[in-house]
């Protein structure tokens, strides 16, 4: 779970306790500033972090108080190892990226100290980057300061695995809860079930969906596509070898336009819906999620097959793809089914719901769909 910061000091006055109240409620991990005397009146729920160079007032120290002290050489670094070393905790630097030799502090800063915020002047993400890969086995943390929401999302995704927190400046108490939001999505894992096929029918002529996405499928992920709300089978990606055809293990070939495929939040959308920068879930052989982003959908005419299916419970569910050999789905254990050699007594993975849809959200109505 990345974790967020917040830098109230250039919070309007005004504005400050309702971006401390929206802070404390919405369970950020730390808020920052230089004012000892507003950080003492925090709550132990979240972590004080006094910006200063010289530290907290003898004789006034806060309780668990982390001090973020500026580091600009190697030196400065030094001197904050050594209150690390001799037994400091809340020991955390603050270095600006400018240049290599500034980069270089910072990935030693993030390797050696509990806390590492880093800020950088120039707008690519390559240093954040770096940062990231040398601190990647360090236990301390790594905060990224950002200018805006926008720029928070791009850091939480930097090498896939981002910076552990972000740090913000936020403008109002919106942005703090904004924030959070968006740090706090995720997907889950889902409780994919066997099912077993029924039986196979060539339709004939039909359109059908590829969806070409902007990641690589692993050999066991797909897509959960299905004709009812209730029931999804797991499509197999281009990513095993095919005869006659380089592999594209960026594909899908995924199903009639009608279709649903299984998306985020419990959201289904449509194929047909489907567009360039779309969102989708992409889903392994033992339930693993993650979000994936539509490069670009493709509806053509081809003859096409449909599968029945049901599980366990008694649960039917159906895919029409298209009917050809290449197209895949996939069966217990990640095992790869071709469609046009499936036969009744077979097993494929597939996702059993127990919703009814509308415009692709689940909703209690009565709803039949056969």
């Amino acid at each position: 779970m990345k974790f967020a910061w917040i830098d109230v000091r250039s919070v309007p006055e005004a504005q400050v306790e309702s971006v401390v109240d929206a802070a404390i409620h919405a369970r950020v991990d730390a808020i920052v500033h230089d004012d000892e005397t507003l950080l003492g009146t925090l709550p132990a729920t979240v972590r004080r972090v006094l910006l200063s160079e010289e530290g907290p007032t003898p004789g006034t120290e806060t309780a668990d108080l982390v001090v973020l002290r500026p580091a600009t050489d190697m030196s400065g670094l030094d001197r904050l190892r050594a209150l690390h070393r001799a037994g400091d905790e809340h020991v955390a630097a603050l270095v600006d990226v400018v240049d290599d030799q500034s980069l270089t502090l910072a990935c030693e800063a993030a390797i050696a100290l509990p806390h590492t915020v880093v800020r950088f002047k120039d707008p690519t993400k390559i240093p954040l980057e770096i940062v990231i890969a040398a601190a990647d086995s360090s236990p301390g943390q790594l905060i990224c300061q950002a200018d805006n929401l926008e720029e928070a999302k791009i850091i939480v995704d930097v090498l896939e695995k981002g910076s552990e927190g972000v740090l913000l400046a936020p403008r109002d108490a919106n942005d703090v809860f904004d924030l959070m939001a968006m740090l706090q999505t995720k997907t889950e894992p889902l409780s994919l079930s066997t099912l077993t096929v029924d039986s196979t029918e060539h339709l004939g002529l039909g359109d059908r969906v590829c969806i070409d996405t902007c990641s690589h499928f692993e050999e066991d992920e797909g897509m959960l596509v299905g004709s009812y709300a209730h029931g999804y089978i797991l499509c197999c990606s281009e990513t095993h070898p095919l005869p006659y055809m380089p592999t594209r293990p960026f594909r899908i070939n995924a199903g009639a336009l009608h279709s649903y495929v299984f998306g985020q939040d419990n959201r289904t959308n449509y194929l047909s819906e489907l567009k360039a920068g779309s969102a989708v879930l992409g889903v392994a052989a033992d339930g693993r999620t993650r979000r994936i982003v539509v490069g670009r959908i493709k509806l053509e005419s081809r003859p096409l097959l449909s599968i029945k299916a049901t599980s366990a419970e008694g649960v039917q569910a159906n895919l029409i793809v298209q009917d050809d050999w290449h197209v895949r789905v996939l069966g217990p254990g990640g095992t790869v089914r071709n469609v046009t050699e499936l036969k009744a007594g077979d097993q494929v993975l597939g996702y059993v719901a127990t919703d009814k849809r509308h415009v692709g959200w689940p909703v209690g109505e009565f709803c039949v769909e056969k």
